[in-house]
């Protein structure tokens, strides 16, 4: 039960567990589960992201060989106490942004520093702005930000109708928007925040942006488990996390952590990327300079897939100090991100009818909120 705690209602934001809808799970000796799932009705149309996020999050558990998922609907009175807690939810964590609802928000994260996380999310945006997506980046490593050097962006940021308008980068047929302490600060600049202004500067960034237009925004965490993650599970709790880690054993362990950050803000998590992957010289010949198997430890362990292993490549470095990401031009390594945004695409939910589940429930949560009334039942 605790691990189906990590899987979210995509439109409600809450987990599955919390909003009541695990009706039942069990374990037999052969490590065989069974769980039943009640929705809000049976013909649920993001019954199976919530079924496959299930299974994912069941299969794991240690011990748990294969899982069962059996869908069911949700009882007039439990229904009706799961709109309570959503209403409650949607007047407590509900904020105004502009990034549009059909917008992918995917977090970038790591357990710890130097794993190439800023450089994966700069690479990943110009591989998804090559497929003609508008990408965002927002740079939320507030001490340690780089996104704008690795894409030869600079400052002053402009702002227009009280918001603040993202840098932009074309990108073959599609662009990159970004937003990064690094346009209000210099690169060399300490910058000295902690607890509640740390966080106000986060909310800022998603709330006074123009996010408008946008097809996915990349969000570049800090390394760790600090005020700036806690934020993000708060103002945007449909976030997906990517965890980044090297192949070393280490790694693994300390991205675990994240792992477990996000599960506990009930942030779901997306995949894997192995970064600094092994070394492959010109003749052919293949070195694990940081070790083997990181990448797929963390992502069984995480019950997810791992979704690219990028190798050990100067170019990845040359092009971050450039300014010219290697995603922008044509090589093996180039190649690696283009495979890993394509993976991404292909992952995302397919578009489906929102009239008859989480969407509709949410008019009427809205509805309630304003006049002040309990909320009627679906």
């Amino acid at each position: 039960m605790a691990r189906l705690a990590s899987v979210v209602d995509p439109e409600l934001g809450l987990d599955i567990v919390e909003l009541g809808m695990v009706t039942d799970a069990t374990v037999d000796d052969l490590g065989h589960a069974i769980i039943e799932i009640a929705l809000t009705t049976a013909a649920c149309p993001l019954r199976g992201q919530i079924e496959q996020d299930a299974t994912r999050a069941a299969l794991s558990v240690e011990g748990i060989e294969s899982a069962e998922i059996s869908m069911g609907q949700l009882s007039r009175e439990a229904k009706a106490i799961l709109m309570d807690r959503a209403r409650q939810a949607a007047q407590r964590d509900a904020p105004t942004t502009s990034i549009p609802g059909a917008a992918r928000v995917i977090g970038v994260a790591s357990g710890k520093g130097g794993v190439g996380k800023s450089s994966v999310t700069a690479n990943l945006a110009v591989a998804l702005a090559r497929s003609g997506h508008v990408v965002g980046v927002l740079d939320a490593d507030i001490w340690g930000f780089s996104v704008p050097r690795l894409l030869n962006l600079e400052g002053p940021v402009e702002a227009k109708d009280k918001k603040m308008v993202p840098k932009v980068k074309a990108v073959g047929s599609g662009e990159v928007r970004v937003l990064s302490m690094g346009f209000l600060a210099d690169e060399d600049q300490a910058i000295m925040w902690r607890g509640l202004i740390l966080s106000r500067a986060v909310q800022q960034f998603i709330e006074d942006t123009d996010w408008s237009g946008i097809d996915y925004l990349l969000i570049d965490l800090p390394p760790g488990t600090g005020d700036i993650q806690m934020s993000l599970a708060r103002l945007l709790p449909r976030t997906e996390l990517l965890l980044v880690t090297t192949p070393a054993l280490a790694a693994q362990n300390v991205a675990a952590r994240a792992g477990d950050m996000a599960r506990r803000g009930s942030i779901r998590i997306s995949g894997v990327i192995e970064n600094m992957s092994a070394f492959v010289c010109d003749h052919g010949e293949r070195y694990a300079l940081f070790g083997e198997g990181g990448g797929q430890r963390l992502a069984d362990s995480m019950g997810v897939e791992l979704l690219a292993q990028i190798p050990l490549d100067p170019r990845v470095a040359a092009g971050g100090d450039a300014g010219t990401p290697v995603a922008g031009g044509e090589s093996s390594v180039s190649q690696s991100f283009h495979d890993l945004a394509d993976r991404l695409v292909a992952s995302a939910p397919d578009p489906v009818e929102m009239t008859g589940c989480s969407a509709r429930m949410l008019d009427l949560l809205d509805q309630a909120v304003e006049a002040g009334i309990d909320s009627p039942s679906a």
